[in-house]
């Protein structure tokens, strides 16, 4: 009896917008807003996903960039930020001031959330009246957005560990294939080595695209078009991909440990990696490691 298909991370992990909308009828109940909105961030883009209250359709799907705006400074300054009334506010950009008078809002107040030091959402209260919005509405919303951050980051933990399961299942599951996989991985470290001591350009592109050629055989799923990562990152990742101590990997790329450590950190932060095994692991996945 075959064991059932793994499903796919994306079908396992509950949809985000469900933890936005869940956190700010919260915010709404408790603090008596009239006006909630908010959605996720991606690229530094915030998307207006979840409204409760509106009377118009102006903000539903609104995209806001970074700088732009109350939610721009929001996602600028990672800290809430709130104007008394919107209309005649000076320290905020009005990019955006056809939606939001166009709904009557006149009070707002928009606050980060906020996972693993990056803004992955923005929740908004809001009121139409005169009145401002007091300090317990604020901190009302802040108690949500901390709630919902805490939340995903918890679903990311899952999914980070899921992957790793998953990387070590499909490992073990092909132990005849572990020493040839191992070859190609020396191999496609050793080449990129070379490629780095190579004085003419040209022979140095064919050796970095062999090393790319070998990285794909492995990649689940199909490599992407375009690195994430700086070709360093990639030959520091190829050597720690080895076993590599950062010594180890700055002397055979004639790098300081330092240098190596600070390439690493850089790699980890681009793949939202927290070890150096899920960067590899990562990175294999993506097709820029064999």
């Amino acid at each position: 009896m075959h064991p059932s298909p793994a499903l796919p991370l994306a079908l396992m992990r509950p949809d985000d917008g469900d933890a936005f909308r869940l956190a700010l009828r919260t915010a709404q109940t408790h603090a008596d807003l009239p006006v909630v909105f908010g959605g996720p961030v991606r690229d530094e883009i915030l998307s207006l996903t979840q409204l409760i209250g509106v009377r118009t359709t102006g903000l539903r799907g609104l995209s806001v960039c970074a700088a732009a705006g109350l939610g721009g400074q929001v996602l600028v300054r990672r800290r809430p930020v709130g104007v008394a009334d919107y209309k005649s506010a000076d320290t905020i950009t009005h990019d955006y001031d056809k939606p939001v008078l166009g709904e009557g809002i006149r009070s707002i107040v928009g606050v980060p959330v906020v996972v693993a030091g990056a803004v992955r959402g923005v929740l908004y209260g809001a009121s139409r009246g005169s009145v401002p919005l007091g300090d317990r509405a604020t901190d009302v919303v802040v108690t949500a957005a901390r709630r919902l951050s805490q939340e995903l980051a918890t679903r990311d933990e899952v999914d980070r560990r899921v992957r790793l399961q998953r990387a070590a299942e499909t490992e073990a599951a092909c132990p005849a294939s572990r020493a040839e996989a191992e070859e190609i991985r020396e191999l496609n470290a050793e080449l990129r080595v070379i490629a780095q001591a190579m004085e003419d350009a040209s022979l140095r592109a064919r050796l970095l695209d062999a090393s790319r050629r070998l990285a794909a055989l492995g990649a689940v799923p199909a490599p992407r078009e375009v690195s994430p990562l700086a070709p360093r990152e990639i030959d520091v990742l190829s050597q720690v991909a080895l076993g590599c101590t950062n010594a180890e990997a700055g002397a055979r790329l004639s790098l300081s440990p330092e240098t190596v450590k600070a390439y690493m950190r850089s790699a980890m932060r681009k793949l939202d990696a927290r070890t150096r095994f899920e960067a590899v692991v990562t990175a294999r996945r993506q097709g820029l490691l064999p």
